[in-house]
C-alpha cells in the first residue's frame, strides 16, 4: 500500500521542471566538493577500495535519507555530505593531525550527538548560543588555505588551471549556477589538450568496506568537535533557514536532525562523514524554478535522490575518472569550488564589529593550522577567538 500510494503522488506531481531540478541539484552538490575528498583520500594513504567505500557510503547514505524524508514529509528535503566539515578532515589529512580511522571515530561521535540533538529537541538552543561571526570565521579559517591552493598549484599546470580560473571568473558572471560544473568540465578537456591527462584506472562499482575506528581520545575530539559546530552553522541551519523561506514551515525540524544522524551513524563505519541537511542546493530544489505549485517540488529530490543511489553504484567509475585528472587540477578544483562558501563565510564573521577581533583571530588561528597537544587548529582557532570574544564582552 505504501508503495502504491508513492507512485500515485509521484505520477501525479512529477514535471519535467522538477525532475531537472533534481538533477542540477545534484550536479551542483557532486562537482562542488568531490576533489576535497579525492585531495583527503590521497593524504591518508587510503585504498582504493577504502576511498571506493567512502564514495559508496555517502551517497548511499544521502540517497535513501532524501528519498525517505521527501516521500514522508511531502517537502523538498534534501539531504548532503557536509562540505565544511570535508574541508576540516582534508585540512586534518594535509597536515597529518590524525588518522583516518580517528576521523571515522569522529563523525560516529559528531552523529550520536546530530541524533540527540534532534531528539530532545535542543538543535534551536545549541545553534543559538554559538556565535555565528566565530561560526563564519571558523568556517573561513579552514577554507582559506584551499582557495589559495588554487594559486600554489598553478605552476604545475598552469594551462588547464589557468584556464579552469578563466571559466570560473566567466561563469560566476554568466551562468552562476553552473560555473563550478563548468570548470569540473574545463579542468579535463584542458588536461586533454595539454597532454596531462592520465588513464582511466580503478573503475568499477561502488563497494563497502568496514573500517575499524580510531582510539585516540584527544585527536578524536579534537575532530568531531569542529565537526559538529560546522554542520550545525554552515549546513543544519541553513538547511532548515532554506525549508523555511521557500514555504515549508509545517516540515517539523527534530526529525529532520534526528534522521540525519542516522544516516551518519550507518554510514560512517563504512567511510563516510557527515550526513546533513543541504543548504545551496536545497534552495535550487526547493524554489519556483522546480516547479510554480509548492506541493509539487518535493519531486525535485526524488530525482536528486534516485540519481545519488546510481552514483552509489557506480562510485568506483565516478572515482575512476576523476582520478585521471592531475593532482594539482583537482586541488583547483577543490578551492575554486569553495570560493563562494569562503567569501560569504568572511563577510559575515566581520560584518558584527563587537565581534570582529574575535572572528579575525579565530579566522587565522584555524586557517595556520597549527597543532598543539594533539588538537588541531579549528579548535584552537574557536577557543581561543570565543575566549577573547567573551572577556571583550565582559570588559565592555
Amino acid at each position: 500500500m505504501r508503495a502504491q500510494a508513492l507512485l500515485s503522488g509521484l505520477s501525479r506531481d512529477v514535471s519535467v521542471s522538477a525532475l531537472l531540478a533534481g538533477v542540477v541539484a545534484l550536479m551542483v552538490s557532486v562537482a562542488s566538493s568531490i576533489g576535497l575528498l579525492v585531495t583527503a583520500a590521497h593524504d591518508f594513504g587510503l585504498s582504493p577500495a577504502q576511498t571506493t567505500s567512502w564514495l559508496t557510503s555517502s551517497y548511499l547514505a544521502i540517497g535513501v535519507g532524501t528519498l525517505a524524508l521527501s516521500w514522508r514529509f511531502r517537502a523538498p528535503v534534501l539531504l548532503a555530505w557536509t562540505t565544511p566539515g570535508l574541508a576540516v578532515i582534508a585540512a586534518v589529512a594535509a597536515s597529518g593531525q590524525a588518522r583516518f580511522p580517528e576521523v571515522i571515530s569522529a563523525c560516529l561521535l559528531s552523529a550520536v550527538a546530530m541524533m540527540a540533538l534532534g531528539l530532545s529537541g535542543a538543535f534551536q538552543a545549541v545553534t543559538s548560543r554559538i556565535p555565528p561571526a566565530l561560526a563564519s570565521a571558523l568556517l573561513a579559517g579552514v577554507l582559506l588555505p584551499f582557495v589559495l591552493g588554487t594559486f600554489k598549484a598553478l605552476p604545475a599546470a598552469p594551462v588547464p588551471i589557468g584556464g579552469m580560473v578563466l571559466v570560473f571568473v566567466a561563469g560566476r558572471l554568466l551562468f552562476p549556477r553552473w560555473a563550478v560544473p563548468a570548470v569540473l568540465v574545463a579542468g579535463a578537456l584542458l588536461s586533454v589538450l595539454s597532454g596531462q591527462l592520465g588513464s582511466l584506472h580503478g573503475g568499477g562499482p561502488g563497494t563497502l568496506v568496514l573500517q575499524t575506528p580510531g582510539l585516540h581520545l584527544g585527536r578524536v575530539l579534537g575532530l568531531a568537535l569542529p565537526l559538529t559546530v560546522l554542520t550545525l552553522a554552515s549546513q543544519q541551519l541553513p538547511g532548515v533557514a532554506v525549508l523555511r523561506a521557500t514555504g515549508y514551515a509545517g516540515v517539523p525540524v527534530s526529525p529532520l536532525i534526528t534522521w540525519t544522524g542516522i544516516a551518519s551513524l550507518v554510514s560512517a563505519p563504512f567511510g563516510a562523514h557527515t550526513t546533513n541537511l543541504a543548504a545551496i542546493t536545497a534552495a535550487i530544489a526547493a524554489g519556483p524554478e522546480a516547479h510554480p505549485d509548492p506541493a509539487r517540488r518535493w519531486v525535485a529530490c526524488v530525482s536528486a535522490g534516485a540519481l545519488y543511489l546510481l552514483l552509489a553504484l557506480g562510485a568506483g567509475w565516478v572515482l575512476g575518472a576523476v582520478g585521471a585528472i592531475p593532482v594539482p587540477v583537482v586541488a583547483a578544483l577543490a578551492g575554486l569550488s569553495l570560493v563562494g562558501t569562503a567569501l560569504g563565510s568572511l563577510s559575515a564573521a566581520l560584518q558584527e564589529e563587537p565581534w570582529r577581533e574575535a572572528a579575525f583571530l579565530t579566522l587565522v588561528v584555524t586557517a595556520s593550522g597549527v597543532s598543539l597537544l594533539g588538537i588541531g587548529s579549528a579548535v584552537w582557532g574557536l577557543l581561543l577567538g570565543g575566549a577573547f570574544g567573551w572577556l571583550r564582552r565582559r570588559a565592555a
